[in-house]
């Protein structure tokens, strides 16, 4: 039976890397991306070689089971195709390929994965990604070490842990079946798209429900505005839904597409690589699979690199803790060359601070109580003294007392009864 669905394949060599070592495949029944390693040239070969083995994959299946079989035996086949050409091509040792394919079967998507290429799937408005990366740092993401946001930027991300390559014969692919329905939308790429491209972003232009050639134009678009460090490439497929049906035309894309020119390059002298550094790291294979002793030491790297990063952040703390404590300390000296003139329980006050307080934590402290009670104060100026008045300095503030007293005094004279006169006494009458 052959599936009733849409698709489209993209590829682009990206912004700084001079080749294009990902290959993808957009058939009838068959879905593939392969992002190659290996150098300039290891690369495009084993992308390749992965398609072309996987080619004949493109058929209708009477079951799941016999998908899954002939998709393994492809799979086996093309680690032997990597293992001969290493062999009869000694400059293209070490090359090799990440593999994500879905075969659709009926309802059903068998799948096959192994390496850091994605396949995602949107469905009622969400996002899944369904493969499990087989790097180093989904294994630390995986034992709670790191977070999947901490992975996406860790030095040693490109670092697999399985892989299709020219070292086993044998590859362990991770295979399953998911039942698919009409309006599924599955995305498979490389990591030259998921590792610029986040997943809110990625969900967002789904979303739009744009035909899956446009959405993977505006999918790579979106890499391509982040910089696209590394080769991107985009399938695409549709169960059913509003877009026309898929022709049969197989779409090849990436370095898949043109097998024949997949040349080895002469090597660039040492002066050449001095004079163009970048153009040089874009030759530098995005991924490699270390051998055992290796891992090791990246797992005692990343012990060390943990303990740097809670290092860094206690020191971090105890400095901003240190510059908050300075802050306060500094904030609290000048409020203490602040003065004003205020009132206690009855009396006039001068005090050292300013009128502020932060909760419970007083600002300031009597210096010298005046004596002066805030009874014999005139109205005005013993409504300012509970405001409180502020002084420019301790003498200024003794130069407001100072008006404050002869205030009072003014109130005590004022208030002083006059004395009452005694009236002298009348002369005596004289009886003639």
């Amino acid at each position: 039976m052959v599936f009733e669905g849409s698709s489209a394949a993209i590829s682009h060599t990206g912004k700084v890397r001079s080749n294009n070592q990902d290959s993808g495949y957009s058939g009838a029944n068959l879905f593939v991306v392969a992002d190659g390693m290996g150098g300039h040239a290891g690369g495009d070969v084993a992308s390749s070689l992965a398609i072309h083995r996987m080619e004949p994959l493109d058929h209708g299946y009477a079951s799941t089971e016999d998908a899954q079989a002939e998709l393994q035996a492809a799979t086996t086949t093309a680690a032997v195709d990597l293992i001969r050409a290493a062999k009869e091509r000694p400059e293209l040792a070490g090359l090799g390929t990440t593999l994500s394919a879905i075969i659709m079967v009926d309802d059903y998507a068998v799948i096959g994965h192994i390496g850091d290429s994605r396949i995602y799937l949107y469905r009622d408005d969400a996002l899944t990604q369904i493969t499990t990366d087989h790097t180093f740092v989904q294994r630390l993401v995986d034992s709670g070490r790191i977070t999947p946001e901490e992975a996406r930027y860790h030095p040693r991300r490109s670092v697999l842990m399985r892989v299709l390559s020219d070292m086993d014969s044998d590859p362990e692919l991770d295979m399953f079946v998911m039942h698919t329905q009409p309006g599924d939308r599955w995305l498979l790429c490389s990591d030259g798209l998921s590792g610029v491209v986040d997943e809110a972003h990625i969900l967002k232009t789904l979303r739009v429900g744009m035909a899956p050639g446009r959405t993977a134009d505006a999918l790579l678009k979106q890499a391509l505005d982040g910089g696209a460090p590394d080769n991107v490439t985009i399938v695409l497929v549709d169960v059913g839904g509003q877009h026309a049906l898929h022709s049969g035309t197989p779409t090849i894309v990436g370095s898949a597409s043109n097998p024949a020119n997949v040349t080895v390059p002469p090597v660039r002298s040492a002066r050449g690589n001095w004079l163009h550094p970048v153009r040089q790291a874009a030759n530098e294979p995005s991924h490699f699979e270390p051998a055992a002793e290796y891992l090791e030491e990246l797992i005692e790297e990343d012990r060390r690199r943990a303990k740097r990063r809670r290092l860094g952040w206690i020191a971090a703390m105890l400095l901003v803790l240190a510059m908050l404590g300075f802050a306060a300390f500094a904030a609290y000296s000048w409020t203490q060359t602040r003065y004003f003139v205020g009132a206690d329980e009855d009396s006039v006050v001068i005090f050292q601070g300013v009128q502020q307080n932060i909760g419970p934590i007083t600002l300031s402290t009597p210096v010298r109580d005046t004596d002066i009670l805030l009874a014999d104060l005139p109205p005005y100026q013993r409504n300012s003294v509970e405001r409180t008045i502020t002084a420019r300095s301790l003498a200024d503030a003794e130069a407001i007392v100072v008006r404050l007293q002869a205030g009072a005094d003014r109130v005590i004279e004022n208030s002083t009864p006059l004395p009452t006169p005694v009236p002298s006494p009348s002369p005596t009458e004289v009886v003639p």
